[in-house]
């Protein structure tokens, strides 16, 4: 029996990842040792002092019942701490914060809540392919606004009116920018909040890379006039290697959080109890975390250096998050094919550019978050593609 698809699965595939590590795992499953340098999964733990204030928690008998639908006090307060001492950002943790399942649901609850059909959102190319997909399955309909090298991937705005801006709602930004590691210029917030009060849109900011291999973490929100027309979302998994923790935030102004709580709680519960004091102890660890974990990412960072060198690429060297970009030579094809040459050739998997967007075709990203003896054992592996 044949059962059709909503037609809202139409135009939306299988996310790369899902289908690419399936066939990874297939590959080692049959004998074939295989090095994998694409999701950008920390593989280092949280805090010892995280761990242990989970466990703590768990083993209290009260706290395995249903939450708070917008997060218990203990989290939201933490999550303002963080913002007032890194960000500079004051922010009211009854009215201003909603915890979330992972900013990745929430962004999909923010494209469920503004979007109808026919609402067009500007969505960076090259970028998170999610960002497309939450807005094609919500109804709403992409429009590329194209980040270039000369530009140094930051958006054009006269180009970006120029195409047109009739019945745009939304616009999703993301700084420090993946996949590029583009840390935001100077001023470019600035430009953002006006560009999104002239046109009268909402900006949604995805910010959770300015921890990492970052000097300076900002916050759209530190902007004059950004709560007025703009969502921030934010996330441990990076900052804090609790990616399978699934842990986020969003910062918004009252009346922002409220329109997406009703959606959101019709969607899920607030999560364990647990988990909301573990990370309330991971947001207030301070510096030495960041520091500590910044050295094991700036060392890894050499290496994947050193691979982008050995393939021929050239590269920006100041680049934050938890990848270095490069662009690869004609020699090598683009990424797709570079990616699947050393893939099925020595078996060292390094994501395509173009998954990110037409703009990315001819560059390849490579994950740090493996260790040093790994990155190694790629590199001599990929001598011997060349």
């Amino acid at each position: 029996m044949t059962i059709k698809v909503a037609d809202r699965l139409g135009s939306v595939g299988e996310y790369y990842f899902s289908k690419k590590l399936r066939e990874i795992d297939q590959m080692r499953a049959q004998g074939q040792s295989i090095i994998s340098l694409g999701v950008g999964g920390p593989d280092q733990p949280p805090h010892p002092r995280v761990i242990a204030r989970l466990a703590e928690e768990a083993a209290k008998p009260n706290t395995h019942s249903y939450q708070p639908y917008k997060g218990t006090a203990i989290l939201r307060e933490a999550f303002a701490r963080w913002y007032a001492r890194y960000y500079g950002v004051e922010l009211d943790p009854v009215q201003e914060i909603l915890p979330l399942i992972g900013s990745k649901e929430g962004l999909m609850h923010i494209c469920m809540s503004y979007l109808d059909p026919g609402d067009r959102v500007l969505v960076p190319n090259p970028g998170y392919p999610t960002y497309r997909s939450a807005v094609t399955i919500s109804g709403g309909q992409t429009v590329d606004y194209r980040l270039r090298a000369e530009n140094d991937w930051m958006p054009d705005f006269d180009q970006i009116e120029r195409e047109s801006m009739q019945d745009v709602k939304m616009m999703i930004v993301n700084f420090p920018h993946m996949p590029t590691g583009t840390i935001p210029r100077q001023g470019l917030f600035r430009r953002l909040v006006d560009f999104a009060h002239k046109h009268g849109i909402l900006l949604v900011h995805d910010n959770p890379y300015s921890f990492i291999r970052n000097p300076k973490p900002e916050s759209l929100l530190a902007t004059d006039g950004a709560m007025e027309v703009a969502i921030e979302l934010n996330s441990l998994s990076k900052s804090h290697s609790m990616a399978g923790w699934r842990i986020g935030m969003m910062a918004a102004a009252r009346e922002r959080i409220d329109e997406v709580i009703r959606f959101k709680s019709n969607m899920d519960s607030g999560m364990f109890y647990p988990l909301q004091a573990a990370a309330a102890e991971a947001l207030d660890l301070g510096d030495d975390w960041y520091r500590s974990l910044n050295e094991v990412y700036r060392s890894r960072e050499k290496l994947g250096f050193e691979l982008l060198d050995l393939l021929g690429c050239t590269y920006v060297p100041q680049q934050a998050g938890l990848f270095v970009w490069g662009r690869l030579p004609e020699a090598l094809g683009d990424g797709f094919q570079c990616s699947d040459k050393f893939l099925y050739g020595c078996g060292v998997f390094m994501t395509p550019g173009g998954i990110f967007g037409s703009e990315g075709n001819d560059y390849i990203r490579i994950s740090l978050c493996s260790p040093e003896a790994t990155l190694r054992e790629a590199i001599d592996r990929v001598k011997t593609c060349l």
